[in-house]
């Protein structure tokens, strides 16, 4: 099994702030010489506060020495002042509206790029946000609804939204637009966490949505030491 959750990493180039109070911060990555592309990088957690941004920092790393401008930013989260429905997607919304002028990469392409809830977020905000040129979804928990169904991580779901139904429709993906950007979807074929499924069924929405299916598990998607870090800097390029 993957040690992602607990490995150390280096610590970021800079951090930056993009919003007021303890989560509106960024660490970032920087790339020798000119980046290939900006990337924002979202991590997961089933939208908690007990999870943070500092367990992708290895992948944040190996991305920057790919040569790309990463972007690791905090968010509200549930148990946080303003977390949960709507106060979360909005943090990733705004910084994904401000990214190249945060990170003065004014002419860069820009990827919205999250693991697990983070490519539930990612796949929303980019719907509503045209500056986005792609999203990479990395075991994204793309059907929210059949989280809320299947009580995903204890009921992670319901708790987003505060158990109001009328909130499931707005943060499905699967019930929103697909986003008019580029979309690509990697799943690993034994992730017990966020079942494959969830994937299959967004990319069965729009013959535009690539899905691209991993022999691994959850947390191997965003492991740089992993097969499958080649399969998502093919998604990047």
């Amino acid at each position: 099994m993957t040690d992602i959750l607990d490995r150390g990493a280096r610590s970021p180039d800079r951090e930056i702030r993009y919003a007021p109070g303890e989560t509106g911060r960024v660490d970032v990555y920087e790339p020798e010489g000119t980046a290939r592309a900006l990337i924002v990088l979202i991590h997961g957690g089933f939208w908690r506060n007990r999870y943070d941004r500092l367990h992708l920092r290895p992948l944040a790393a190996a991305l920057a020495e790919k040569g790309y401008l990463v972007a690791l930013p905090e968010y509200r989260r549930v148990g946080d002042e303003g977390g949960g429905w709507p106060g979360t997607l909005d943090d990733i919304r705004s910084l994904a509206r401000g990214a190249r002028g945060l990170l003065g990469a004014e002419d860069a392409r820009l990827t919205l790029a999250g693991h697990s809830a983070g490519g539930h977020l990612a796949l929303l905000a980019a719907g509503a946000e045209s500056e986005v040129d792609r999203v990479v979804s990395l075991a994204g928990v793309l059907d929210f609804a059949a989280a809320v169904r299947d009580g995903l991580s204890g009921g992670a779901a319901l708790e987003f939204v505060g158990s109001d139904p009328a909130a499931v429709a707005p943060a499905d993906p699967m019930q929103q637009p697909v986003p008019a950007c580029e979309v690509v979807l990697l799943h690993g074929e034994r992730d017990d966490e966020v079942p494959i499924s969830y994937s299959e069924a967004y990319a069965a929405k729009d013959d535009r949505v690539e899905i691209v299916r991993l022999p691994g598990s959850h947390y191997q998607l965003i492991d740089p030491d992993e097969e499958e870090f080649s399969a998502l800097l093919a998604a990047l390029r």
